[in-house]
């Protein structure tokens, strides 16, 4: 099972969730696993009797919340092979003691999600000032204007940190349009593609092939657009 870190205190639940759509239509089994402190994937994933801890199916995704480590994931689930039955993990986490509880140091790879509103960047950054051993990140960057300054500061502010940062970034634009679509979507428990917007449609693209190695551009494109045509 491939493991897959977000990391930060930036909203990230939709994105990891559309990102998960598009790789079970690229037939990968995909369990998102929610193990932030405020776990908003618990009110806006559909479930019918939710409980402290749980995993639940939503369009072909299994969502996991609530839990502490994969060990106990598999206890709730009965899995008694060595790894979760999944391709894919996606894991979305908010402190130092999540990334170590759920193995992320040894993750396939790993992302840094934040806007750059003072609270994301700055306490998403003491998650990582706090690293125990050097991990490679890669920057999701959620922005407005997409200025260059935006992200010297962002490496200025990580001096000195045990981060090896990837050379490339991928920015998703904060647009109204995208915003009032997902809550939207929220709204009535479905994944929807089609009003969103072109490049945040972009960015999950990239996203999915740096996840998914083996797929090509065209193949991610196709399964976006059979998500947009609800398919």
């Amino acid at each position: 099972m491939k493991k897959v870190g977000f990391i930060g205190v930036y909203d990230k639940t939709d994105m990891i969730i559309n990102i998960a759509k598009i790789l079970t239509v690229m037939k990968k089994k995909v369990i998102v696993i929610d193990s932030t402190i405020n776990q908003k994937a618990k009110y806006i994933v559909p479930v019918i009797n939710p409980t402290t801890s749980y995993v639940t199916d939503f369009e072909d995704i299994d969502v996991a919340v609530g839990f502490n480590t994969i060990e106990e994931i598999k206890e709730y689930t009965g899995e008694t092979d060595e790894e979760l039955p999944y391709d894919i993990a996606l894991i979305d986490a908010d402190s130092e003691e999540r990334l170590e509880r759920f193995g992320l140091y040894d993750a396939e790879k790993n992302y840094f999600v934040t806007a750059f509103d003072l609270y994301s960047l700055k306490k998403g950054l003491e998650i990582l000032s706090r690293l125990r051993k050097p991990m490679e990140l890669t920057k999701i960057l959620f922005s407005k204007d997409m200025v260059k300054e935006e992200d010297d500061y962002l490496n200025y502010l990580s001096l000195g940190y045990k981060i090896i940062w990837n050379e490339y970034r991928i920015y998703f634009p904060i647009e109204n349009g995208d915003l009032s679509v997902l809550a939207e979507n929220q709204r009535v428990a479905k994944i929807k593609f089609k009003k969103l917007s072109v490049q945040y449609k972009d960015s999950l693209e990239y996203i999915v092939e740096d996840i998914f190695k083996d797929a090509s551009a065209s193949q991610i494109r196709k399964a976006i657009k059979s998500i947009e045509k609800g398919v």
